[in-house]
């Protein structure tokens, strides 16, 4: 009985997570013609592709240029005493950040993208997007960090390897499950930004697919199957890329939990 219970459970929670899944195709597939692909087949023949691999492109630079920055800070956090408590106010501060509207930053960012000519381009959109990624991968890369034990690097140290040595061939690979969950997360937020692509992108060529979506809303109304078109296509990538790395990525919670 507590199986079958148990069963009932799991199969209800899994259909109402998969409703919104399930309306979106349904909605996509359906026009005033009836059941029809002519949604995907507009999407197909649009800029859709180019834009969907531009929007791949800045995710993943923006996810792992934050990784290259925050893993040796988040490391030198660990593993150093600062005094005064400085690295508390460092933590606080970068928290603030995280928490404060984007929108009270967009205005002086866009006038440094401005003056530093990189308004219309992938690096500028990538350089952005750290107002979002480093704050919130420093953050997940202290927990990971801090549940590798000290003793390893004070051993490894005795045996005469230097700091990068360290970082290279030990730290790394017993934080890789960590760096994994932290680059899906990251590359999910570049993936799902709006605002910052928004203001600093100015030609549709160069468009990320959250742009591209919200041209299905106009003042004239919305284009339902449209839009549900390219919302389901535009989900795949990282839906793919997380059932891809989901043995790291569940080893990472388990790392970040202990």
């Amino acid at each position: 009985m507590t199986r079958l219970l148990h069963a009932f459970a799991v199969g209800l929670a899994s259909l109402l997570f998969a409703l919104p899944l399930l309306w979106m195709i349904y909605t996509a597939c359906h026009s005033s013609d009836g059941l029809s692909l002519a949604a995907f087949t507009a999407l197909s023949q649009d800029d859709f592709l180019p834009l969907l691999l531009n929007t791949l492109l800045i995710a993943l630079g923006a996810a792992l240029l934050s990784l290259g920055m925050a893993f040796p800070a988040a490391y030198g956090l660990v593993r150093y005493r600062f005094p005064a408590g400085l690295d508390k106010l460092f933590l606080l501060l970068v928290l603030m950040i995280k928490m404060m509207p984007p929108i009270v930053i967009a205005m002086p960012l866009y006038d440094m993208m401005n003056q530093s000519h990189l308004l219309n381009s992938r690096p500028g959109l990538i350089l952005s997007y750290q107002i979002y990624t480093l704050p919130f991968a420093l953050w997940m890369l202290l927990g990971f960090l801090r549940d590798v034990p000290v003793e390893i690097d004070e051993a490894s140290a005795l045996d005469g390897a230097n700091l990068l040595r360290r970082l290279w061939y030990l730290i790394l690979p017993l934080c890789a499950p960590g760096l994994v969950a932290t680059l899906i997360f990251t590359t999910l937020l570049g993936w799902n930004e709006f605002l910052f692509s928004l203001l600093f992108i100015h030609t549709p060529d160069r468009f990320t697919l959250p742009l591209y979506i919200a041209r299905g809303m106009t003042e004239d109304g919305t284009v339902w199957h449209t839009l549900m078109a390219s919302g389901l296509i535009a989900s795949l990538p990282m839906l793919l890329l997380a059932g891809y790395l989901q043995k790291y990525l569940l080893r990472g919670f388990s790392m970040g939990l202990k």
